[in-house]
């Protein structure tokens, strides 16, 4: 390991164990699910620490949003963070550049990992909460047109299921497309722009400083780098996976497959754009309430609920988690 990771809770692995479980760990973004530890990333380097399972209480996804997160004008402007919690108090948080990643693992946590909990103590008693509040808005008895349109909707949720990486991925390429769409090209290449001078700058900084040429080439240097980090981790610096072929493409490719998979499942409730387990449960929720008796009522009140949610709504975890994870199927959609 060029990199020895730093143990930051629980027992020490020896080296050797260490350096064979990080090298076969399952890497999700900057950090890494192994056999006997989790590893976590630094502000510049991945996989930089590593804490054995037994030390590790809780491990959640929280978010920092910025203005305008729920805004039909753009993709939500977003941080998100993993979050680890071990030795009974402390705390490591990690970032990450793409949302979906800190879902990946947790999912991958859940299912190598149960006995871990994968919400924060907060979120325990939100969630709670937002049960009991979910079921005071039952009806106690629906019609049985409501009642045919639920087991229709779980039964579409249950085929969804049996391959969820469709959804996941219909999910993710919109996410991907919203935000290419809603970047202007301009900002694109003048990222671009800013990130060949950082190397340029960088590169001559540090001929300047290897030249004995005093101080003034370490703030070329720095400039350099700066510009160099903060642009590759940004999405609208222009690359062979960030480009107009590539984003619609995926996108395409996500539709394609979802379609080919409901071509067995007539009558499916929605389109195959919208085919997404969340917005079947959002379905089955408006018709126990009362809001809806059919399919087609139980979506347009799904769009409604979506639109409703703008910059001046503030929303819980889990509702966030649900609408960022369908709303961009919606908006490049024009909610049609």
């Amino acid at each position: 390991m060029i990199f020895k990771p730093a143990r930051l809770g629980g027992e020490a692995l020896d080296p050797e164990t260490l350096a064979a479980d990080k090298k076969a760990c399952r890497r999700i973004g900057p950090c890494g699910v192994g056999k006997k530890a989790l590893y976590l990333n630094s502000f510049y380097l991945d996989r930089r620490y590593y804490i054995t399972y037994p030390a590790v209480t809780r491990v959640f996804k929280r978010v920092a949003m910025s203005q305008g997160g729920f805004s039909g004008k753009g993709m939500f402007a977003s941080i998100p963070y993993l979050v680890v919690q071990y030795d009974g108090g402390k705390e490591k948080q990690c970032n990450f550049k793409y949302e979906e990643q800190v879902d990946q693992l947790l999912a991958c946590l859940e299912k190598e990992h149960p006995e871990i909990k994968r919400v924060s103590a907060a979120g325990e008693q939100r969630l709670a909460q937002r049960e009991q509040e979910r079921a005071a808005r039952k009806k106690p008895v629906l019609t049985p047109p409501a009642q045919k349109t639920v087991r229709a909707l779980e039964e579409a949720v249950q085929y969804l299921e049996k391959k969820p990486e469709l959804s996941t991925e219909l999910s993710q390429s919109a996410k991907r497309k919203r935000a290419y769409h809603c970047s202007k090209p301009s900002y694109r290449w003048v990222a671009l722009a800013i990130t060949v001078l950082g190397l340029i700058a960088l590169v001559f900084g540090a001929a300047m400083v290897l030249n004995g040429r005093g101080s003034f080439g370490v703030y070329f240097a720095l400039f350099g780098l700066a510009a160099i980090f903060m642009f590759s981790g940004a999405s609208v610096l222009p690359t062979a996976q960030n480009n107009k072929k590539v984003v619609m493409g995926r996108a395409d490719r996500a539709l394609k497959a979802m379609e080919d998979y409901l071509r067995s499942y007539p009558g499916f409730p929605v389109p195959a754009r919208y085919a997404h387990p969340v917005v079947l449960r959002r379905m089955i929720r408006a018709v126990e309430e009362g809001r809806a008796d059919t399919q087609a009522e139980a979506l347009d009140v799904v769009k409604k609920d979506l639109k409703a949610l703008n910059s001046d709504v503030e929303v819980d975890q889990e509702e966030y988690d649900e609408v960022v994870t369908v709303k961009p199927m919606f908006l490049n959609e024009d909610y049609r």
